[in-house]
């Protein structure tokens, strides 16, 4: 694969993996997103900027389950499973500030979400990411009983490289990081436009202030790993996105198995970004996906 990827043209690679320059109107997307994140924190019952760590970017957000909507339950649902939220932004760059849009139609259904950050590339590596995102799901399963979550159903989901997030959170070897996890802490993620070989990713030019390592791209590309022993990840993608997302997204089940990868898709007429605002739209499949790994039926009428 790397004597290939070798061969592959600089521009080219640019052009699969620069979603902004391949949807212009991205900047639409995320003003929507950081207005709407905007009034889900002014609107629900939620804890903001709880650390998980000791970095200044080792915080997260926590919405507990319940409808907060008029009329409707005004105390936090106890024995809730938990959606914990991972952004994307190619590791660096976006905020969780700028996704508690996800909260709102998941509280509703009977989750308790929580939105962690990450320190951003370069001044981090991706390994190291990795490890903070290990960091907060390590917090949540010891705290989250205390605002509603039941710490045996947390299910991760990740957009873009919060997809290789999940995805590697998933393979996570959780007693080795700390004796007092359980070994199947995490048993279901759902990957939205994972990036799962992260050797194109080194060598595309516009990402170059990763400053990717061989070596790291070994240690972070879940699809260079083995599948882990237990757990279920969906892997999906919108099919308006680039043919090296849509291989990205093929590769995971190659490399995992169909029985570790039972939900490989891309989903029509979606790009980039409009795939994340599927998550959001109850009639959509990638909502019933993410409803199906929680364990919920969803929202009545």
């Amino acid at each position: 694969m790397n004597s290939a990827l070798s061969a592959w043209d600089p521009a080219w690679l640019d052009r699969m993996y620069n979603n902004r320059a391949r949807v212009p109107e991205h900047g639409e997307h995320f003003g929507r997103w950081a207005e709407d994140s905007r009034r889900a924190r002014q609107r629900l019952p939620c804890r903001l900027d709880v650390p998980y760590g000791n970095g200044p970017a080792e915080t997260l957000d926590i919405f507990p389950a319940g409808d907060f909507s008029a009329g409707g339950r005004q105390r936090p649902q106890p024995g809730a499973p938990v959606l914990v939220f991972i952004h994307g932004g190619y590791w660096r760059a976006l905020d969780k500030a700028d996704h508690s849009f996800i909260a709102p139609v998941f509280t509703r259904a009977g989750a308790c979400v929580v939105v962690p950050n990450y320190a951003l590339s370069p001044a981090v590596s991706i390994p190291q990411i990795t490890l903070q995102m290990v960091a907060a799901l390590a917090w949540t399963w010891r705290h989250v009983a205390s605002y509603g979550g039941d710490p045996r159903r947390i299910t991760v989901v990740g957009h873009s490289a919060g997809g290789q997030l999940a995805a590697m959170l998933l393979n996570c070897a959780w007693k080795t990081y700390a004796n007092d996890l359980p070994a199947e802490l995490l048993r279901s993620a759902l990957s939205i436009s994972g990036l799962y070989d992260l050797e194109p990713i080194r060598q595309t030019p516009f990402l170059k202030d990763l400053r990717l390592t061989p070596g790291q791209v070994r240690q972070a590309s879940p699809a260079l790993l083995p599948g882990p022993s237990q757990g279920r990840l969906y892997s999906v993608t919108g099919a308006d996105e680039s043919a090296e997302y849509l291989r990205q997204n093929l590769l995971i089940r190659q490399a995992w198995g169909a029985k570790t990868v039972p939900v490989c898709e891309a989903l029509p007429g979606r790009n980039h970004f409009t795939v994340l605002d599927a998550l959001v739209e109850p009639p959509h499949r990638l909502h019933r996906l993410a409803l199906e790994l929680l364990g919920l039926k969803g929202l009545k009428g």
